[in-house]
């Protein structure tokens, strides 16, 4: 018994390990419900989706958003979004409600709906920017009249279990909890208002949960060595390796093979490492005071294009970019007295969306960085980044022993002290 409440105990804490993200500690998704009016049975809400996460935002074909009632709830209409289905409501007479489901699903509105649907910060088919990249594209939010619900703050009961795909697993969300009232200005900014009661949802990402591999991968390389470092094989599982297409088949001519499927299923361009995304490390140049990196992210997968990417990077030397060249970059500061981590992002309408796999299946930029003579070196892999994120999730590394060295130093696993020393008594025995 005792085994099994400590395998239960580093379960738990496991879980909680893999939702906490050491780049972005404050990271989540806060969902605001703010009863705006009462109704002859119900309420009319506001729902915001706030995405304070600093380099994950949510891609195509967007969030969707669910939750049990706490009562016998309807929903009358919905502005700004709607539910995946209607339910049973054959025992309402006249009126008939949008939805009557007691666990329904809303997802956005699709770019163009009429305005009589639209809402404020709706209707962009759940694309979500990340808060880093884009503070005033991070929200989303629609209206709902709710019937059946009580009329009052005493007798509303808060939705229950709520869930987030954004578009897939990984969000996990807890209880529904009362805050204080939100604060409203007029557009004239001369008269605030209040929402009649407030309650907020906070959902948090575990890549552990979204997926059991990663899904992109490094590869590295440098002017000062020949040897390219490659990504990992099976970096991200092999399991597409009999069904992976090679760059020269018939099947890419086919109309339609690069529309992507609901389950955003990919079709991968057959590689060692099979991940959707590739991204490369390249110490291109030194300086006196300066060195530059190239970094080049490839996109494997024929079925997805990725807008609004974000690639998040840890390195020691990015307290001192002195220039980016065709990324845009913002620094990334979790805590206050270290500077190692920025966010670089596509310009827009120039490189922010990251075409399907093929020959424009690509973006890249150059870096340039000041010395910093205190820390700077090229040894032992210094010149290369601790960790790498695209669109939120952790890719995978090579091993450090694999890493491009200096000519004038030897490789770290060439260097077997014991077996030097088992060489050098045998030496001197036999001589």
């Amino acid at each position: 018994m005792r085994y099994v409440i400590s395998a239960l105990c580093v379960l738990v804490l496991f879980s909680y390990a893999c939702a906490y993200d050491p780049l972005d500690p404050t990271g989540n998704i806060t969902i605001k419900w703010d009863v705006m009016s009462w109704t002859a049975d119900g309420y009319v809400a506001t729902v915001t989706m706030y995405n304070f996460q600093m380099f994950r935002h949510i891609i195509q074909p967007g969030w969707t958003l669910g939750w049990t009632w706490a009562k016998k709830e309807v929903i009358w209409s919905v502005v700004g979004s709607q539910t995946t289905e209607q339910g049973d409501c054959s025992k309402f007479k006249g009126n008939i409600p949008h939805c009557c489901k007691k666990t329904p699903t809303v997802v956005d509105l699709l770019p163009g709906v009429p305005y009589n649907q639209q809402f404020t910060n709706c209707c962009k088919g759940g694309v979500v920017a990340a808060w880093g990249q884009d503070p005033s594209q991070a929200i989303s939010s629609f209206q709902l009249s709710v019937g059946q619900a009580g009329t009052s703050n005493k007798t509303v009961k808060l939705p229950k279990n709520f869930t987030l795909l954004a578009p897939g697993p990984g969000y996990t969300c807890g209880p529904a909890k009362i805050v204080p009232s939100t604060n409203f200005l007029t557009p004239d900014k001369r008269r605030k208002t209040q929402a009649l009661m407030t309650w907020n949802v906070t959902c948090t990402y575990s890549q552990f949960l979204a997926r059991k591999n990663p899904s992109c991968c490094v590869s590295l390389s440098s002017f000062y060595n020949d040897t390219i470092t490659p990504c990992p094989s099976c970096a991200c599982g092999c399991q597409n390796k009999k069904n992976c297409v090679k760059s020269d088949s018939k099947i890419l001519s086919m109309v339609g093979v690069h529309t992507p499927k609901k389950d955003n299923e990919p079709m991968l361009q057959c590689t060692h490492h099979m991940c959707p995304i590739r991204v490369h490390w390249h110490v291109k140049q030194n300086y006196k005071d300066y060195w530059r990196v190239k970094i080049a992210i490839t996109n494997f997968n024929y079925r997805m294009n990725y807008s609004l990417w974000a690639l998040a990077i840890q390195h020691p030397n990015l307290n001192n970019v002195t220039q980016v060249f065709s990324f845009d970059y913002k620094p990334l500061v979790p805590y206050e007295s270290i500077n190692d981590t920025g966010i670089f992002f596509g310009m827009k309408y120039f490189n922010d969306l990251l075409m399907e796999a093929g020959p424009t299946g690509n973006v890249q930029s150059e870096v340039l960085l000041q010395k910093n003579m205190d820390t700077f070196t090229f040894k032992q892999g210094w010149a290369f980044p601790h960790k790498v994120y695209f669109n939120g999730d952790e890719c995978m590394l090579p091993p450090p022993d694999t890493y491009p060295f200096l000519p004038n130093s030897a490789p770290a696993r060439l260097l077997a002290l014991p077996a030097f020393i088992f060489s050098l008594l045998f030496f001197l025995a036999v001589w």
